[in-house]
């Protein structure tokens, strides 16, 4: 496919509810899954082959060093073990094992390490839309430091620790964006998982009264700056978006079909707020055939023919979903024709 603008522009064209000469694409997939690719195609230089739109930049989970044992620390002191997810981990134990911050000092937002690449990154792929990653960005991040369970505890018995928790998040990510915004970046995504497969998991009042404060903090950084915003939230969250666009939301991932409307979504929200996802890693990906994964990827092209979306599956492809599948997904969005 050739055409004549950058895939740069043509991504801020789909944000800015403009209608694009075909819809952009940018896929991920976890290790078991980039591994059938790899070997079906000869090389670990698959970006050639994918085309991808979206240029990530940073580390958006936070530098691992292993440590042995199929186990890994982060850098908040996190340690994950591998033994079975092996893409991120499962928590060993919380770092804090109290409600309190004291005695706990958080990591340098400023450290070198996740900016190093970034001119070298751009260089590479300079037609590419930039997005500097955050993940794990704020109630993640809480529960990924106090565990789940005390942390779900902790927004009734200990709220003033939840908010001094979030607040010093928050003020770790607004340092850790505003350095990011000293290069020629065009967003900042931030990874943040809040919901289930029916509703919010801490539910909707906790939800406004806890998070959103610190979200509206942390993407008002981000606008002042004239970028773009960017979140990754799996589950059913589609309740929030009114809330999330009012603070300055643009982009909304993964858009999952097994629990959204794709359909009446992007119709409703095109020109307020893009999609990026709806290609189902539940159902369609694992279980259907290669027609079916190829009709389900161009029912979706059509839908983002007036802009608003960026085809890409639901989430990173498993390694459940067979090559002739991931193969069908990528054949249609690189022989898209032009609307």
């Amino acid at each position: 496919m050739e055409v004549d603008i950058t895939k740069r522009e043509i991504v801020k064209a789909v944000l800015n509810g403009q209608k694009p000469p075909y819809v952009p694409w940018s896929f991920s997939f976890t290790l078991e899954a980039r591994e059938k690719l790899v070997q079906h195609f000869g090389t670990n230089g698959l970006e050639p082959i994918l085309q991808n739109h979206l240029l990530g930049l940073g580390n958006e989970i936070g530098f691992f060093e292993d440590i042995g044992n199929e186990r890994v620390l982060d850098i908040f002191g996190v340690v994950w073990d591998r033994t079975v997810d092996k893409d991120i981990g499962n928590i060993e134990a919380p770092r804090l094992a109290e409600p309190t911050l004291a005695g706990y000092e958080f990591p340098d937002p400023l450290a070198d390490q996740f900016f190093a690449n970034i001119p070298e990154q751009i260089e590479k792929y300079e037609d590419r839309f930039r997005i500097f990653r955050v993940g794990f960005s704020l109630y993640e991040r809480a529960w990924t430091l106090r565990g789940m369970q005390n942390l779900m505890m902790d927004f009734y018995d200990h709220p003033a620790f939840v908010k001094e928790l979030l607040r010093a998040i928050a003020d770790y990510n607004i340092a850790h964006v505003n350095k990011a915004l000293t290069y020629d970046i065009d967003a900042v995504y931030f990874g943040d998982d809040w919901g289930q497969q029916h509703g919010l998991q801490m539910g909707p009042a906790l939800w406004r009264k806890f998070i959103y404060p610190e979200l509206k903090r942390m993407y008002r950084a981000v606008r002042d700056a004239r970028k773009y915003v960017f979140i990754h939230s799996c589950g059913d969250v589609d309740e929030l978006f009114d809330d999330l666009i009012d603070i300055g939301l643009n982009c909304f991932n993964p858009f999952q079909p097994e629990v959204m409307d794709v359909d009446a979504l992007i119709h409703h929200y095109r020109g307020r707020l893009t999609f990026h996802g709806g290609l189902s890693t539940q159902r369609t990906l694992p279980y259907g055939s290669p027609d079916d994964v190829r009709r389900e990827t161009r029912r979706l092209i059509s839908l983002g023919r007036d802009g608003g979306y960026i085809l890409s599956p639901a989430h990173a492809v498993e390694g459940d979903v067979p090559l002739e599948n991931m193969l069908a997904f990528i054949d249609e969005a690189l022989n898209q024709p032009y609307f």
